[in-house]
């Protein structure tokens, strides 16, 4: 559903105008809010209803066609990776990551829990922010990270294959929020805030937060071997962050500098900060060996906080208003941009002016603010179209407003000028917004998406807990305008668009391809060729029953073991037309796996029920797919 089917949003919507402020304008000619730098010409309802019939018209796929970008959107408390076509907004995968998955048997198989470790224990995930590799600042296709907040890990998916293939929890620290990526000269490192504040050692002896010994840290991940090369404390907490393009700087936002424990304690100071971080100096440093560790952990640690007034090496602090929420870096590499949350301002840092802070030539580390823009009630993101203008989220006022950077700056040094291009009315509650490839150096100013958390009267009714509504807003030209409603579940929290010509999955997988290879060297120790062998491998109570698969057959089609036997199935599937995938389902034991053409996958289970019991392929892949069975024996101990 559009805003053209809503006649209680029409009038609001045709004209541009905030909901507050068409209470005092006439519907027939009201101008659109903030339209300095694009003229002072009125657009009519009607007008307005045909450029938003034609943006419609845009963005429609037919039957056939392909989208220009692919998207990638956290499940949120799903904890997973949604893969969705832009500007269809269909959506054309999920990818298990935190999450327990009976499709493909994402926490189930072998090689998932090898992948999730001893964290496989955990039934939940929370993601939030899912980012793409790059080389030289542009998206290179070969890998995306997120993070889980809940059981305070970071996962890699890599994007040939759409499947997760590292996976680590982060010592010393709890809940990962904020994630983002080293942009240049490659991706080299994984940025991961630890978002609350606890006590080292954390043995239950320390409750009071505003001891010296409680704090939290800055995580940096080495994002090819997928372990934390060193982590920095921090004073106050953590929450968003971003890296800057020229590989020296990254920065984060904290919300609770108090180290306060409730809300009033936390919101008790007019400003907090942004923390920016020297990713050379604690590189030397920890090359230096001038690092300590934490507890059990061998990795290295540095301490970033202030002492006696004194700043540390790693860090600078640069106090902004307040409670500050998103930390975003503008797509020409010029500003970190820190959303005030609290306070209807963003804060704009200049990138360039950080290296004289670090070297202490200036005053005051608020001299690297730009500007300090007053966009509305409740700034949480801001994202960029690649022509000089921004574009933040309004989570209170339930809008998005575009505005121009460089004018904000202007009128920062005094002059008189309107940097507010557009609000545009979205529905409701906005957190995250991302525009078309704005993370990267090709930010392209087409698509923007917007990220709401409410969604009360936009949908059919579906109960007390109600879908949130992701809305696909064109940004092409002057104007915004939104031409897509789409329902979502539990909870999007954020997304990224990539353009498809730089993600390149395969159709079929690579043989031996290292995601099942543990899997593929125990069967050789077997003696097995997962390619051509069909043989059961008995070692006292644990057997092992490889088979292959071709549409629509097992190569084993019964078998027999002992009760209390540990069984493991292994399935090679010798298709090798795309699309004809396998599943392999042993009825009444709780395993379920998919298996795609030349995928080799397995799965273990206890054999604890005597009798005759089923197995079938679960993905549909021939007209005889019904016929595709087989049955275990499980013989009486």
């Amino acid at each position: 559903m559009t805003h053209e089917k809503d006649p209680q949003q029409k009038p609001v919507e045709n004209t541009g105008l905030s909901r507050r402020g068409f209470l005092g304008a006439s519907a027939a000619g009201a101008a659109l809010v903030g339209t300095a730098g694009i003229g002072s010409a009125v657009m009519s309802r009607e007008s307005w209803a045909a450029a938003v019939k034609n943006a419609q018209q845009n963005y429609h796929v037919a039957p056939g066609e392909l989208d220009e970008y692919i998207g990638f959107w956290s499940g949120g408390h799903q904890g997973e990776v949604r893969v969705l076509g832009i500007p269809s907004m269909r959506e054309l995968m999920r990818i298990p990551v935190f999450n327990i998955d009976s499709a493909t048997g994402w926490g189930i198989t072998n090689e998932s829990k090898a992948i999730m470790g001893d964290s496989a224990k955990f039934l939940n995930g929370d993601c939030h922010h899912p980012h793409i590799s790059m080389t030289d600042g542009r998206y290179d296709g070969k890998y995306i990270f997120i993070n889980d907040k809940a059981n305070t890990r970071v996962a890699r998916i890599r994007l040939d294959i759409m499947k997760c293939d590292k996976m680590i929890t982060i010592p010393n620290c709890q809940a990962i929020h904020g994630l983002r990526l080293q942009k240049v000269p490659y991706t080299k490192y994984v940025f991961a805030n630890a978002e609350f504040i606890i006590p080292h050692p954390n043995d239950g002896k320390l409750f009071d937060l505003q001891d010296d010994n409680c704090y939290t840290l800055y995580n940096i991940i080495d994002a090819e071997a997928m372990e934390v090369a060193f982590q920095i404390i921090v004073d106050g907490n953590l929450d968003n962050t971003d890296a800057d393009y020229t590989g020296r700087f990254a920065a984060a936002t904290c919300y609770n500098s108090e180290k306060a424990t409730d809300l009033g304690g936390m919101m008790r100071n007019e400003r907090d900060w942004v923390v920016v971080f020297d990713i050379e100096a604690a590189e030397k440093a920890v090359k230096a060996k001038k690092f300590t560790t934490l507890g059990n952990s061998k990795v290295p640690v540095l301490d970033g906080r202030k002492r006696n007034g004194k700043d540390s090496p790693f860090t600078r602090y640069i106090p902004v208003p307040k409670n500050p929420h998103g930390l975003n870096t503008s797509s020409d590499g010029k500003y970190f941009i820190a959303n005030g949350k609290l306070s209807p301002t963003v804060s704009m840092i200049e990138i360039a002016k950080l290296p004289d802070l670090f070297a202490n030539k200036l005053k005051d580390p608020r001299d690297t603010i730009a500007a300090e823009p007053e966009l509305g009630l409740g700034p949480l993101h801001t994202t960029f179209d690649g022509r000089g203008n921004a574009y933040t989220t309004l989570f209170i006022d339930s809008q998005v407003v575009k505005w121009n950077m460089a004018d904000a700056v202007r009128a920062y040094n005094g002059e008189k000028v309107n940097y507010i291009r557009q609000k545009l009315d979205v529905h409701y509650q906005p957190g995250h917004l991302h525009a078309s490839l704005c993370e990267t150096r090709d930010a392209d100013g087409k698509w923007l998406i917007a990220l709401c958390k409410f969604s009360k009267d936009r949908f059919l009714p579906v109960g007390p807990l109600h879908p949130e509504n992701d809305q696909l807003i064109d940004i092409s030209g002057d104007v915004m305008k939104l031409v897509h409603d789409g329902p979502t579940y539990a909870e999007p929290h954020d997304c990224i668009l990539a353009h498809r010509s730089q993600v390149k999955p395969k159709k079929i997988w690579s043989r031996n391809d290292p995601f099942f290879a543990g899997t593929t060297a125990m069967a050789k120790k077997d003696g097995v060729d997962v390619y051509s062998d069909n043989k059961i491998i008995r070692d006292g109570n644990k057997v092992r029953v490889y088979m292959t698969s071709v549409a629509p057959s097992f190569g084993i089609t019964e078998f027999k073991v002992k009760q209390g036997d540990e069984v493991t199935v292994v399935v090679t599937n010798l298709d090798q037309i795309e699309d004809v995938s396998h599943g392999f389902v042993m009825v009444n034991h709780g395993v379920s796996m998919e298996i795609s053409p030349q995928q080799t996958a397995s799965v273990t289970f206890v054999a604890n029920d005597p009798g005759l019991h089923w197995y079938y392929c679960s993905w549909f892949c021939h007209a005889l797919h019904m016929e595709m069975v087989g049955r275990m024996l499980v013989e009486p101990a």
